[in-house]
């Protein structure tokens, strides 16, 4: 069954379901700044648009573009920019 999840007043959606390499969610944010939270390792790739990223404990942005793939570690807290509608596919380890 798919579960339906929405944040940041609807500026970011998702649907969960699981994969052969386990859960997963696709999702699409609308152009703003987000900070997110993980309780897993979490493998996001965009899909569609742009995503400016600020992993922790870096000072640095980094864009990743359509099938660019980045790692967040368990229980931390990342920044995300979007200045258009951006999809992407978070897989949860």
């Amino acid at each position: 069954m798919f579960s339906v999840n929405e944040y940041f007043d609807g500026k970011v959606k998702s649907i969960s379901f699981n994969t052969e390499e386990g859960p997963a969610t696709i999702g699409v944010m609308a152009p703003g700044e987000y900070v997110f939270g993980t309780s897993t390792i979490e493998y996001m790739t965009v899909t569609s648009g742009l995503m400016s990223v600020q992993l922790p404990d870096e000072e640095e942005w980094r864009d990743y573009r359509e099938f660019e793939t980045f790692r967040v570690e368990k229980g931390v807290k990342f920044n995300v920019k979007v200045t258009e509608d951006t999809s992407y596919r978070c897989l949860y380890r």
